[in-house]
């Protein structure tokens, strides 16, 4: 993790519109949403937190509307925004965030500094199962996937998105016929990853998440992606032009906080929550605090 110096606050600001800090409704939106908050009530930024708002559309939506003033977003979901998923720039972290950096420029949004953890579509597997097998890249996974030995539990639009579950398959020349697939209405990888781990109906990978906190205390191994199959997602806060322009140490500040949030950080963070079942909000003052960044 890199270290960073402690942040003053701000003198006070004059009585303004507060900015609304939102975030979606997942474990890591309200980590880092709150983050955010923390972060802006410390420079004595007026703040509303409209945390957990809703799934990526609607916060999306709500930015674009001037609804909401600011909120963590991943730098993947780009493609997603621009309707240009089949871009090979979206798999190189770098490329990525010029080009939603960019785009969004034209719509009044600012891209701030971004954290230095892919929170991508993964396959992991049962322990046992991969230590056995010296399974530990996604060229490994191949092999024992053709020779029919994976039952994976994944969610129905891993399964059928281009930029998933087949474009592992065409990056890696392996094919999984739906009968090795229970495939789930839902996105909890929480879910997936209990089953690989459990080995529930002999279940023995699960679709993950780069930074699910799940993996840290489950008994699992994540499959790497050395051919870059997915999109990269990286989570960096997204700001209206002119909140920045009101209150500019905000990008400073922020710059500190997402520099810190590597994966194996994002991991504990989010395992304090959804495994221990610490709220969001403590986690995040917790760690602000630990690192100085906040009082």
């Amino acid at each position: 993790m890199l270290g960073a110096a402690p942040f003053a606050a701000a003198s006070p600001v004059r009585a303004e519109r507060p900015l609304v800090v939102a975030s979606k409704s997942d474990t890591e939106g309200a980590l880092t949403g709150a983050m955010i908050a923390l972060a802006l009530e410390h420079l004595n930024v007026p703040v509303v937190r409209k945390l957990g708002l809703g799934p990526t559309l609607i916060v999306r939506g709500a930015l674009l509307s001037g609804d909401v003033d600011i909120y963590p977003e991943y730098t993947g979901n780009g493609a997603f925004f621009t309707s240009t998923e089949a871009d090979p720039a979206w798999k190189i972290p770098q490329d990525a965030y010029e080009t939603i950096r960019r785009s969004d420029a034209e719509k009044g949004l600012v891209w701030l500094a971004r954290a230095p953890a892919n929170n991508t579509w993964l396959i992991a597997l049962n322990g046992d199962f991969a230590r056995e097998r010296h399974l530990v890249t996604m060229a490994d996974f191949a092999k024992v996937a053709n020779d029919g030995l994976i039952l994976l539990a994944a969610s129905t639009e891993f399964v059928e998105s281009p930029a998933a579950l087949p474009s592992f398959e065409a990056a890696y020349r392996f094919s999984l016929p739906l009968d090795r697939i229970i495939s789930l209405p839902g996105g909890d990888t929480a879910v997936t990853a209990r089953a690989a781990a459990q080995r529930i109906s002999g279940v023995n990978a699960g679709m993950v998440y780069g930074t699910d906190g799940a993996l840290s205390a489950l008994d699992l191994v994540v499959m790497s992606d050395p051919a870059a199959a997915q999109i990269v997602y990286e989570v960096a806060p997204v700001i209206r032009a002119a909140g920045l322009e009101r209150f500019p140490a905000i990008r400073p500040a922020l710059a500190r906080i997402f520099a810190g949030l590597d994966a194996p950080t994002l991991r504990r963070l989010n395992a304090r929550i959804t495994v221990d079942g610490e709220i969001a909000e403590k986690v995040a003052r917790d760690d602000l605090t630990e690192r100085g960044l906040i009082g």
